[in-house]
């Protein structure tokens, strides 16, 4: 933004509430763009103190916020809406259950245990048999009070950036670990990327469609980026929508937009552009 020559005020945001009302309030900014991810930056809560303040904002509002942090939530949305998804149990640390919820023996291993409502791989297992998923639901156990147990998919891991209400080209993402973890989303060199994904055509129009419909079935705005497993047989299914995608130079909303023909400096002032029209 600063290359583009905008008047630019940077704010390094901390927990305190308080100081941040503070501090919008001295900046008085035109718009905020928002580049925080995972709880408190992403979930909706920022975005409650901007609606709240009255200030233009980028991304998703305080609802498509708090359903696509919350991996339970979403997943029953994107279930009613047709769209495809891992199947899953919910562990709760009190022990209660809802009528309707998967029992764990209905589900094949390997698993994946995940906590429901945080991002960047944090917490994350793979689980080979029942004697390791205790460990896993204790490390997941530690970033939230219910954890998502997942089956795990055999295949590829890709992803759809959307910008403003179109998908763009679809990534496939090979981590050298195998598993697409904290440390290969953002070290450089240990992951590499296809874009486009090498698919075929009609294979990666349909995951665009469905990349599209999980975006706006939650209701997200602006931006986005949709994870998907795409399994030996062919099928996409969705993990996850991000609502504030990575920028940094592993990430891979960039990556995406560069395939299509829009640059770095570009994206971010389409997405600058896109809140100052709400």
């Amino acid at each position: 933004m600063k290359r583009k020559g905008l008047d630019v005020v940077e704010l390094d945001v901390g927990g305190d509430l308080s100081k941040l009302v503070d501090d919008l309030k001295r900046v008085e900014p035109h718009v905020v763009f928002v580049a925080l991810h995972g709880t408190f930056g992403e979930d909706g809560v920022i975005q409650g103190v901007l609606e709240y303040m009255d200030l233009p904002y980028t991304g998703s509002g305080v609802l498509a916020s708090a359903l696509a942090m919350d991996k339970v939530a979403s997943k029953r949305l994107f279930s009613y809406h047709g769209i495809p998804v891992p199947r899953y149990t919910i562990f709760r640390k009190d022990g209660w259950t809802l009528p309707g919820e998967v029992p764990l023996e209905e589900l094949a291993y390997p698993l994946v245990v995940k906590p429901a409502a945080e991002g960047s791989t944090i917490g994350v297992s793979i689980v080979e048999g029942e004697d390791v998923l205790e460990d896993a639901l204790r490390e997941a156990y530690k970033y939230g009070d219910t954890v998502l147990v997942e089956e795990y998919i055999e295949g590829r891991e890709i992803t759809v950036g959307i910008l403003g209400d179109e998908p763009l080209p679809v990534i496939e993402i090979i981590p050298e670990t195998g598993f697409y973890d904290y440390r290969a989303k953002y070290t450089p060199g240990v992951t590499r990327y296809e874009v486009p994904a090498k698919i075929p055509m009609d294979a990666s129009l349909m995951i665009q469609d469905m990349a599209l419909l999980a975006h706006r079935a939650l209701g997200c705005q602006d931006v986005s980026r949709v994870d998907f497993r795409l399994a030996e047989d062919g099928t996409p299914y969705v993990l996850e929508v991000n609502t504030i995608p990575g920028m940094t130079e592993t990430s891979l909303l960039p990556k995406a937009a560069a395939a299509a023909g829009i640059s770095f400096d570009e994206l971010v002032l389409r997405i600058l552009e896109s809140a100052l029209k709400k």
